[in-house]
């Protein structure tokens, strides 16, 4: 899989991944469309997954406090799923991440999706959990490496 990064919400990379987001949250979640597009788009940096062109697969991060960075809209097209996908769209944001020296890496995961992001090293730093579009979510953190 080859990984584009933007900032422009111009950009056919920023419209790829989009394309994915509506399908995974809005589409088969059942996210409203007001909820997935929101105040941070253009504040975030986006990164896309591609495999033969097709834009595959999609996250957004942003420095949240000094060199903490969240993670949201981790998603994968439907069709190609359990393929490790996920884990590399992972590993790029990783990359990613220690390249512009963050220590930390948070996100707020899907219940579902925790025991992937354990797999990945994060940890569960709330146990009660909350609510997001109707979702059950816990927030995860993972340190990484000096």
């Amino acid at each position: 899989m080859k990984f584009e990064w933007t900032t422009d919400l111009e950009s056919t990379i920023y419209k790829d991944a989009l394309y994915i987001r509506k399908k995974v949250f809005v589409e088969e979640q059942k996210v409203p469309m007001e909820l997935e597009i929101d105040e941070l788009e253009g504040k975030t940096l986006h990164v896309v997954g591609y495999s033969n062109n097709n834009a595959i697969a999609t996250a957004r991060i942003y420095e949240k406090s000094p060199k903490i960075y969240k993670i949201q809209r981790v998603a994968v097209d439907s069709d190609l799923r359990g393929q490790q996908l996920g884990a590399q769209l992972m590993q790029e944001v990783e990359r990613y991440t220690t390249e512009m020296d963050g220590q930390s890496m948070i996100l707020d995961a899907q219940d579902y999706a925790m025991p992937f992001y354990e797999k990945l090293g994060f940890q569960v730093t709330n146990s009660e959990g909350f609510m997001d579009a109707g979702i059950p979510h816990h927030s995860m953190k993972k340190e990484l490496k000096d």
